[in-house]
């Protein structure tokens, strides 16, 4: 039987965790090695827990691998061990890192750099602009991303990614059979089929608030630097901020109003001595050694630009990634609001403006320093 299946049936037989999973697998060398050990030979593991050795004592009678090979081959779902060849490098680095990755999808070269990009759950529409802005931007360099799938940064993260032709990994803090949020469905999809879908907890395991601090890790592991574009105080962002610190990658983070609670979190990081981030330059030139050279791809078609009337170029300068109301734009360019409106329509159909609720605007192609 493949030892993946047995370290697999090991973990879901016998609920183990990360850590105890982590300890038995350094200290046999096979799984089957595990099922088949003397009870003196586990208690001479170290710092196996006195409730893993007796989930393993107790239960490994009905660990069954040629089953659990099956169910998951049925499901779709690879099984990837730590130490195989496509087992992400960086990732294998780290001091704890998941002796099992669930996938879907095809995990990244392992000569392509990643970057991941995380915040805040409850992003401003500056912040997922930011977000989406910088990954097309990163892939469009050769880099891949790397998020959580989560509302708000994440999901902006993504869907930049994806709307640049480019490579995202995202990584779950349940099973990757089940979508979370539930809205993120179709994104689910997308990325399985044009990235990967990852996590070390199996599958139809539910989205439990204790697993997400254990996921960040693997969210920092996989990359070279973590770029947090909104956090508040609180935020699971900053806590994936201080795994790549104690995993020797890079932080950078956004800067933001310092009256947004939003904000907090990254303009800490700062003060902290994160890099300050403006464009996906201030990322790449902290990489000088790299010579990752992208795979082929057919390039994006190329924008034309449109030709805009005196009106309407005064009321596009006026756009950013910063929100304006209409009301707004009407008093900064002296134009009636019912002028204004129909100026934006315009604009909106060339993608160069995108409505907000409440009538507020930005411009999605602006960049990042026109908020300042």
């Amino acid at each position: 039987m493949d030892d993946r299946y047995c370290w697999a049936a090991l973990q879901i037989a016998l609920n183990l965790g990360t850590r105890s999973l982590l300890r038995l697998y350094r200290h046999f060398p096979t799984g089957k090695a595990v099922l088949e050990a003397s009870a003196e030979e586990l208690k001479r593991v170290p710092r196996l827990t006195l409730q893993a050795y007796e989930h393993v004592i107790e239960g490994r009678g009905a660990v069954n691998p040629e089953k659990t090979a099956e169910d998951l081959q049925a499901r779709g779902v690879q099984v990837t061990l730590l130490g195989e060849p496509s087992y992400p490098h960086a990732l294998a680095q780290i001091a704890d890192p998941p002796v099992i990755l669930y996938t879907r999808g095809r995990l990244p070269e392992q000569k392509l750099p990643l970057i991941a990009i995380v915040g805040s759950r409850r992003a401003t529409p500056y912040g997922k602009a930011v977000a989406h802005k910088l990954s097309r931007e990163l892939v469009q360099l050769g880099w891949g991303v790397v998020s959580g799938m989560a509302r708000g940064i994440d999901t902006a993260a993504h869907e930049g990614a994806l709307a640049a032709g480019g490579y995202t990994l995202a990584v779950f803090g349940c099973g990757i059979d089940v979508c979370y949020p539930r809205e993120n469905s179709k994104l689910m999809k997308r990325i399985e089929e044009k990235g990967c879908l990852l996590s070390e907890f199996p599958p139809d395991t539910g989205p439990h608030a204790k697993n997400f601090p254990i996921r960040n890790r693997v969210i920092s592991g996989c990359s070279m630097g973590i770029l947090v574009v909104e956090a508040g105080e609180r935020s699971g962002a900053l806590i994936t901020a201080h795994n790549a610190l104690e995993q020797d990658r890079e932080v950078f983070a956004i800067p933001g109003p310092v009256t947004s609670e939003y904000s907090r979190g990254a303009n800490n990081l700062i003060k902290q001595g994160a890099k300050l981030v403006e464009d996906a330059a201030d990322i790449i030139e902290e990489f000088p050694y790299l010579n990752w050279v992208p795979s082929p791809q057919t390039p994006p078609k190329k924008r034309l630009e449109p030709s805009l009337t005196l009106e309407e170029s005064c009321v596009l300068q006026k756009l950013s990634l910063e929100p304006v109301h209409i009301d707004q734009l009407a008093e900064k360019t002296g134009l009636s609001v019912s002028v204004v409106g129909g100026i934006l329509t315009l604009l909106e159909f060339r993608g160069l403006a995108k409505q907000l609720p409440g009538d507020y605007f930005i411009n999605p192609e602006a960049v990042l320093d026109q908020k300042r």
